[in-house]
């Protein structure tokens, strides 16, 4: 018809009727041979930049706290072994602004075993001798009795006062209190600053507030990391539950698909549903207890996560977020009921299918190894670039010199001419830099790393979808089942994978990898020019982000369908991505009404699993439940554990449901092939199972192509003879015969 001739100029010709096709090809060539040889390059490079990394990183800086020339405090194997903690001579100079810019307090920091724990100036202290030995403890090595008070305060050898302190990631910071609505420290709200001068404490605030501003990061971070020492068995047993509700779900649809598919839907209404009953339970136990009612806006950003959860807002927002999710659930529901029984008949299918490659199932867990392999590599390596710069010394002085801020040398700085034009500064350590090439091209080095890490990742993601795509693509080009199909469908797609189309697989991923890589930059400016830019460029911003999105989406969809035509025909990247594309729009209304109705199914059966998992997280960690106060461990906060277990779930029943949206993908793929390739007849039979055939050819919305005729079901009498008749004269006489 002519109609048909012109849809189908428009979208790429139809597959032809082939009589040696018989599945995915056995003989091929390498594909994309120029990105292949460039993706070995880049990761023999990226593995250059992780011996640099590692051969001059350090992470111990991130760890330990550093003294005034750069020694770490605690560190085991040092002679500060067993001096722990950092004390600062003069904490109230935390308060300068300098502070904030240089990331470091501008006065002498030292190791010491132990925070003062009392009020002591260095002229009384001297005047006692046991006070003094305490008082030497906090002060520089070389100091004696026989030297004067005046010669140790101008050589910066011990500080002018100590003040009652406490350790706090591992450093020592006054021990402030409140007292009648004043400032104490030490239970005393004025103290003697050394010079004979009362002050007050709450001149010590700014200066603690500053040095806190300084390692708060450091400080969360080091939490998180005590928790998860704490706490990574559990862990490690919550992940395991996921793995294991995750099989069984994905065996019981192997076998009752229909029914499992219903009880997954009416579980994730009824665990969504206690998560909005939970939250308003919380919301009203909070009614009237003081504090609770201040907003979010007035709290702003604590480190303590688990103070949100003392405000009634945040509860508020979780029923209110979790209602929403739940009334588009149901609407869904109601909206495609007749497109979620031909979903879940397709779903038997590809239960089918899976049954027939079994090992299927535990290639996820092949492909986790990977990306753990992959994500360890980047961190690691982030680490210590991130840790591999040199320790710089500035000058810091409290009155006006012109060599203030200026890098010095510590060994020498006392016979230099900046000490001698300026006798009160010191030479104190200031941050980690440096000035050479390697420093120069640190910020290169990890824009690299992270643009290796997408492509790496993103390759994996592909090779795995490749690898299951020929596994099941032989099942159903298999005529006889399982007899045609090879003896381990997994392994011979993953060799072919590798051995013929590693540089497709790599083209396709460079790709994504750009565009996400780009996502970030744009993430990046974004936070950098935020505040500094107008609503234009605002608007601007945000449509940029919008579009890179979008594309990237696309692009997820177009790679994966592509990699399912490299894995049949072992065609290069560009023409399967053109194949595939046109074999959809040949099939748009199926595309749109199968495809994404599958994905939803799948979707809410991870959302049970995360859902279920993350609700005996949440009651375990957080000590709601009698039972596991005993068991469960001492966290800083216990948010840490459930994020993690919940964030993990996720991605662990992605991983096995992504064998079976990978295996509904393929299928339809091919299914829209077979139609085209052949005509149900004895000499054409198609290679979809009659199941597949009714459910997915009573979901066309439109008339078939000339090249797949409607099954032999659906024509009856005299039309069935004719039809068979007019398709052996086409296959056995030329047009003009």
């Amino acid at each position: 018809m002519p109609e048909e001739g012109q849809y189908y100029g428009k979208h790429g010709e139809p597959r032809k009727y082939d009589p040696t096709f018989k599945g995915p090809l056995q003989k091929r060539g390498c594909t994309d041979i120029v990105c292949c040889i460039l993706f070995i390059i880049a990761i023999l490079c990226y593995i250059g930049v992780g011996i640099l990394a590692w051969s001059q990183g350090d992470p111990r800086k991130v760890i330990y706290p550093t003294d005034s020339r750069g020694q770490f405090c605690g560190q085991a194997g040092t002679p500060l072994e067993k001096k722990p903690l950092l004390f600062y001579f003069n904490i109230m100079k935390c308060a300068s602004p300098m502070v904030l810019l240089e990331f470091q307090c501008p006065t002498t920091q030292m190791c010491v075993e132990k925070c003062p724990e009392k009020f002591m100036t260095l002229i009384k202290a001297y005047s006692n001798r046991k006070d003094f030995d305490y008082y030497k403890s906090f002060c520089k090595e070389g100091v004696t009795n026989s030297m004067a008070v005046t010669e140790i305060l101008k050589s910066g050898l011990c500080p002018a006062m100590l003040t009652p302190s406490k350790p706090f990631t591992r450093r020592c910071f006054p021990a402030l209190g409140k007292k009648g609505g004043m400032i104490t420290v030490g239970n005393s709200s004025h103290f003697d600053d050394g010079t004979g001068k009362m002050r007050d404490a709450k001149d010590l605030v700014d200066g603690v507030k500053n040095a806190t501003v300084v390692i708060e990061a450091r400080q969360v971070v080091m939490k998180i990391f005590e928790d998860y020492t704490r706490s990574w068995y559990w862990i490690l047993i919550g992940l395991v539950l996921a793995t294991v509700l995750s099989l069984i779900f994905i065996v019981l649809l192997r076998f009752l698909a229909g029914i499992m598919v219903w009880i997954m839907v009416a579980l994730v209404i009824i665990v969504i549903g206690y998560g909005i009953f939970h939250c308003y339970m919380e919301y009203a136990a909070l009614k009237g207890t003081p504090g609770a009612d201040v907003t979010l806006q007035d709290l702003g950003f604590q480190t303590d996560f688990t103070v949100y959860l003392q405000i009634r807002q945040t509860w508020l927002a979780f029923m209110i977020i979790l209602a929403i999710v739940e009334v588009i659930i149901i609407l869904l529901l109601i909206f495609l009921r007749k497109r979620i029984l031909i979903a879940i008949a397709l779903i038997k299918e590809a239960s089918k299918a899976i049954g027939h490659v079994m090992c299927s199932l535990l290639y996820p867990l092949f492909t986790f190894l990977l990306l753990a392999i992959v994500i360890a590599y980047w961190a690691t390596t982030a680490v210590f670039l991130s840790t591999s710069n040199e320790p710089i010394y500035k000058v810091f002085n409290d009155t006006a010199c012109e060599h203030s801020r200026k890098t010095c040398d510590p060994a020498n700085y006392t016979t230099t001419a900046m000490k001698a034009q300026c006798p009160d500064s010191e030479c104190l350590f200031a941050f980690y830099g440096g000035e050479t090439v390697y420093h120069k091209y640190l910020i290169g080095l990890q824009f690299y790393n992270v643009f290796l890490f997408f492509w790496c990742a993103n390759f994996v993601t592909a090779l795995g979808q490749m690898t299951l795509a020929g596994a099941f693509a032989s099942y159903y080009w298999a005529f006889v089942k399982p007899d045609d199909m090879p003896s381990f469908p997994i392994f011979s797609s993953l060799g072919r994978s590798l051995r013929y189309h590693t540089g497709t697989l790599a083209f396709g991923s460079l790709i994504l990898s750009i565009i996400q890589i780009i996502r970030v930059l744009l993430e990046y400016l974004d936070h950098k020019l935020k505040g500094a830019h107008n609503k234009c460029t605002r608007f601007l911003m945000c449509c940029l982000k919008c579009c890179f999105w979008c594309l990237e989406k696309c692009i997820k969809f177009l790679n994966r369908n592509a990699y399912i035509m490299v894995a049949i025909y072992g065609k290069n990247f560009c023409t399967s991505a053109r194949d595939a594309f046109f074999l959809l729009m040949r099939n748009m209304i199926r595309v749109a009404v199968l495809d994404k109705v599958t994905d939803f199914l799948l979707f809410l059966g991870k959302l049970l699993i995360v859902g279920l998992v993350g609700v005996f997280a949440f009651f375990f960690f957080s000590g709601r439940v009698k039972a596991f106060e005993d068991t469960a461990p001492h966290l800083h906060y216990y948010w840490v554990p459930i994020l993690t277990v919940v964030v993990g779930s996720y991605l662990i029943a992605h991983g096995f449901f992504s064998v079976y949206a990978m295996c509904v993908d393929t299928l339809f793929l091919c299914f829209c092939e077979d139609l085209e390739r052949n005509d149900g007849s004895t000499v054409r039979p198609y290679y979809m199972s009659a199941t597949l055939r009714e459910i997915l050819w009573k979901n066309k919305a439109e008339g078939p192509p000339s090249s797949a005729p409607l099954p032999d079901e659906e024509l009856s009498g005299e039309k069935h003879f004719k039809e068979e008749a007019a398709s052996f004269i086409e296959r056995n006489f030329d047009k003009d015969t």
